[in-house]
């Protein structure tokens, strides 16, 4: 049993810059919903009332730095959104539960774990919706959780953990950091650049089903989620297998951890979901631009500066050849990402008469929405954020990761919270293919050989 104790609407402390602010053409193709985040904390001798104090005061001083969050948005036509710097605030409630943390198991996102972040009406007109929205939930156990809604045109993950961090830092009563870069006119489009240079697979359809005229049936099949764990050991192995095999698909430098791990989980799905030979299918790959854009993005910009690279090949080919195939195609499109490629991205977009299409988000059994499910994928990593040690003042989290995946197809890769080169893979399947998934995804590191290097180790 759930029971709603407080709603605050939480403004910025002190008076924040107003008016109106432009989006970068990079946040014009981002979906309006919100990102949800899930935090666990142990059992604290502190009540509700109180770590609800805590979170209200110290949201309200960081909201004063990050006061774009505290805004609103407003259409502008052609599906485009504009910034309002109006300080409304944010949305923050307090819960009381009687369910202990155990009852959560691996903390997968299921309808459980959704509960635990505030849900958003987006019939609504938007210029309502708050930007931020955060539920604290105490369980009858004593501990707490820290559910997160962080809109996806104002925030990236690396933006939005950067805004985590330092509003943590306000409630332990340190000082934050240097403040953030607001300014997201250094995303727009460049102006001498009329048109694309370069094809973008990634804001297209992607490939069907073969027999299907469209993503309908897949779109409404059962869906559920699923928390795998790589040991340090295991991802080695798949590195090591995969630059094994190397050479025949990229002479250049070794994969990494990442790549092979991303190639491992494709020709999983592939092997699970039982395709046909000839079935083309896509992995979407999530790519930071900030370090690719030259000059580099400042490194605490505060904005959405992600973009989606696709990996294509056919089911066939990625089963029947060795992992590197797999991890070389990862590579391929990852490698595509150069600041000529991103800025060809923007005009891409600065170009659509409408981005409507770019807005609407999946919900299952609708047509409207980009859909990454069978055939297909969609990957993103969260290793190399700072995604651990948001301590509000009642001790580092048990567990955090994403609060809810709604459809087939959605991966997210995670660092263990110990930091030992172990990874969580965290992914939403059909049903029909849980089993075969998690069966194929083991086995197939056991029965790969990895690369001795050294055999007296």
């Amino acid at each position: 049993m759930v029971k709603l104790m407080a709603t605050y609407t939480v403004r910025p402390a002190k008076e924040t810059p107003g008016g109106y602010r432009c989006l970068s053409d990079c946040d014009q193709a981002r979906t309006i919903n919100h990102a949800p985040i899930i935090y666990f904390y142990p059992p604290v001798n502190m009540s509700l009332e109180s770590a609800t104090e805590i979170l209200r005061h110290s949201l309200s001083e960081a909201l004063v730095i990050f006061y774009p969050l505290a805004g609103r948005l407003h259409w502008i036509g052609g599906g485009r959104l504009v910034l309002e710097c109006n300080a409304l605030g944010a949305l923050l409630i307090a819960v009381e539960s009687d369910a202990k943390i155990d009852d959560f198991g691996d903390f997968r996102p299921t309808q459980e774990i959704q509960a635990l972040i505030p849900s958003v009406d987006y019939n609504k007109p938007i210029h309502e919706l708050p930007l931020l929205l955060v539920q604290v939930t105490k369980f009858s156990c004593g501990g707490i959780s820290l559910g997160l809604g962080t809109s996806r045109i104002m925030t990236d993950g690396l933006s939005a953990f950067l805004f985590i961090q330092e509003w943590a830092k306000i409630a332990r009563g340190e000082q934050p950091n240097c403040p953030p870069f607001l300014d997201r006119s250094i995303l727009l489009a460049p102006e001498n650049l009329t048109a694309p240079v370069f094809d973008h697979p990634a804001y297209s359809p992607q490939p069907l089903l073969i027999g299907n005229q469209d993503h309908m049936e897949e779109r409404k099949r059962e869906s559920a989620t699923l928390t795998l764990k790589l040991s340090k050991d295991q991802v080695e192995k798949l590195k090591d297998k995969a630059n094994k095999d190397r050479s025949a698909f990229n002479k250049n430098r070794p994969y990494t951890r990442y790549e092979a791990v991303a190639g491992h989980i494709w020709r999983t799905a592939c092997k699970a979901r039982q395709h046909e030979s000839q079935q083309p299918t896509t992995l979407s790959i999530i790519v930071d631009a900030r370090n690719r854009m030259e000059p580099p993005l400042p490194p605490r910009y505060f904005g959405s500066s992600i973009f989606r690279v696709t990996a294509e090949s056919t089911s066939g080919e990625l089963v029947s050849k060795p992992l590197g195939y797999a991890s070389g195609k990862a590579r391929q499109a990852i490698e595509k990402a150069t600041h000529e490629y991103l800025q060809s991205a923007l005009v891409y977009v600065k170009c659509q008469e409408d981005v409507t299409q770019f807005r609407n988000f999946h919900t299952v059994g609708y047509a409207k929405g980009d859909f990454y499910g069978n055939p297909n994928l969609k990957i993103t990593s969260w290793a190399g954020l700072p995604i651990y040690g948001a301590d509000f003042g009642w001790g580092q989290e048990i567990y955090m990761g994403p609060g809810v995946i709604r459809n087939d197809g959605k991966v997210f890769v995670l660092p263990s919270r110990g930091q030992d080169g172990s990874f969580l893979v965290v992914l939403g399947l059909q049903v029909r293919h849980i089993d075969a998934f998690q069966k194929f995804f083991y086995e197939d590191i056991c029965l790969q050989k990895p690369l001795v290097i050294n055999p007296s180790l």
